[in-house]
């Protein structure tokens, strides 16, 4: 990686009509790649309003214009950072070759509310992006939606699950639930956002979960 910035990948701007370099396109999914890894970091250290394009771009020897050449627009490129934070939570909390339902599922859940308290940069940048895109038109918007829908349909299969072993009663609608526990998760993140000392995230959820297990009793 250089230090210097540079514009525009060069294969993404051949005159119309000319063959893009054999690699062209492995390239720049890898500078993609790049980018983004160190977007993660970027806004894992300074936050939503910290970090900035530029600090990015230097970090991937790009100048702004550069940067942005590989995504539509900055949100855009935000929401791509959630993307890969999810992924990356996931592997760590749901490994494939270790498979987690049920109850257990929903333990791993408050491993990631812990987790959360050592990137309150990432959170910041998550709930700020998700308030934005309950805009019309807002270009983090679908993917947002869908986040959504994956995590409750993630978490209403848990739910079902626990409620098969008797963790859970089975008379709570699961798909509630479901939501209950990402409105718990959000909620809490805004309220330790603004006031960090005062609200402990991680007990909190774990109260509320052991709250549910007492119910089956």
């Amino acid at each position: 990686m250089t230090n210097q910035p540079v514009d525009v990948d060069p294969g993404a701007t051949q005159p119309a009509g000319r063959r893009r370099p054999r690699g062209s396109y492995s390239k720049g999914r890898a500078k993609r790649a790049e980018i983004l890894h160190e977007a993660v970091r970027v806004f894992a250290e300074s936050g939503y309003r910290g970090g900035s394009l530029k600090e990015i771009a230097d970090r991937v020897g790009l100048s702004q214009a550069g940067l942005l050449h590989h995504f539509a627009s900055k949100e855009h490129l935000l929401a791509e950072v959630i993307a890969v934070r999810d992924a990356e939570d996931a592997a760590r909390l749901f490994p494939a070759d270790q498979p987690v339902t049920g109850h257990a599922a929903l333990e791993r859940l408050a491993e990631q509310v812990r987790h959360n308290t050592s990137v309150p940069g990432l959170v910041q940048l998550y709930t700020t992006l998700a308030g934005e895109a309950v805009a019309e038109g807002h270009p983090a918007r679908e993917p947002f939606t869908e986040r959504y829908r994956a995590l409750r349909a993630m978490l209403r299969d848990a739910v079902s699950e626990a409620q098969s072993t008797g963790d859970i009663p089975a008379e709570i609608d699961a798909d509630a639930a479901a939501t209950a526990l990402i409105a718990l998760m959000d909620g809490l993140q805004i309220q330790w956002l603004l006031d960090p000392d005062a609200v402990d995230m991680p007990a909190v959820f774990e109260l509320f979960l052991s709250s549910l297990r007492l119910l089956a009793r």
